[in-house]
């Protein structure tokens, strides 16, 4: 299955829920993961930001990992985040981890370091060398301090052929439609912001890969499969119905708002990992009424 396929629509970077004592919890995990698929999700992200993969240990990602395979089952596409800011570190990751059931790995721009645009070329170009399997780069630099620009994203996707799409979440139109506008033809564009889904998806992005959707998978896989059939009118609707939750998600950051949501919803225990804190009584408040009213 080409990447289009496989990675346009609504993939999903899944939390990892933690019991009161901080340690994974599997069977909230799986609820969770049974409440996506049912629900119409396309394709799932694992150890992504808001699965908090930077407090885990690397024997809890192994386990993470295999607990999520075995669950899916190969009923959906699975993308791997794997990342980082040493170039070799995140070369010798990927030699050392068994891709054989992962579709895709899910590669963020190196943060803190602020590499060039040509460091940045660079580091996905090893990558790129060293991966058996099909590259999404993760272009989010509210988070990393360093933006993939435009030209750089093309010149990867026109040099690799297993650098397949590109997370976009520089919150930038204009970055994102020169992309699109210069980007070999098999090369996706998937938006990662979901406030800004529907808008980029009407200048030719192909999905996303949502936060939102962990709480709401078949509201907002809907609105994205009626705007890949170009039926914005009907698509709107529902994103303005999502609207004021998507952006009370974030205002204490990500996953907090979404674990709080969870937890309303009844399907997790609302518990982070440090530095991570569970969001305010006020901003819990504003879910549970935002939720109620969906």
């Amino acid at each position: 299955m080409s990447a289009q396929h496989k990675f346009a629509g609504t993939g999903v970077a899944i939390i990892t829920p933690f019991k009161k004592d901080l340690s994974i919890d599997f069977e909230g995990l799986e609820k969770q993961i049974e409440h996506l698929i049912a629900n119409g999700i396309n394709y799932l992200v694992v150890l992504g930001t808001t699965g908090e993969s930077v407090t885990q240990t690397e024997k809890e990602k192994a386990e993470l990992v295999k607990f999520i395979l075995e669950k899916v089952n190969q009923r959906l596409p699975i993308v791997l985040g794997i990342g980082g800011n040493n170039t070799k570190a995140v070369v010798d990751k990927i030699k050392n981890t068994d891709l054989s059931k992962i579709d895709a790995i899910l590669s963020v721009a190196p943060y803190y370091n602020k590499p060039t645009q040509e460091g940045l070329y660079q580091h996905f170009k090893a990558i790129a060398n060293a991966s058996p399997v099909d590259i999404i780069l993760y272009n989010v630099p509210g988070r990393t301090g360093s933006n993939i620009n435009a030209e750089t994203t093309v010149r990867l996707a026109h040099d690799f052929k297993n650098i397949v799409a590109v997370k976009e979440a520089s919150g930038d139109f204009s970055q994102a439609m020169s992309i699109i506008k210069n980007k070999p033809k098999d090369f996706i564009v998937v938006s990662g912001e979901d406030a800004l889904t529907l808008p980029l998806m009407s200048v030719g992005i192909s999905g996303v890969i949502s936060v939102v959707a962990n709480a709401f998978p078949k509201e907002f896989s809907s609105m994205v499969q009626l705007a890949l059939k170009n039926n914005f009118k009907e698509a709107e609707i529902i994103h303005y119905q999502l609207l004021n939750l998507i952006n009370t998600l974030f205002v204490e950051g990500n996953p907090g708002g979404i674990k709080a949501s969870l937890e309303i919803l009844g399907i997790i225990e609302n518990n982070l990992r440090l530095p991570l804190v569970p969001v305010s009584d006020e901003t819990y408040n504003k879910l549970d009424k935002l939720i109620q009213e969906i």
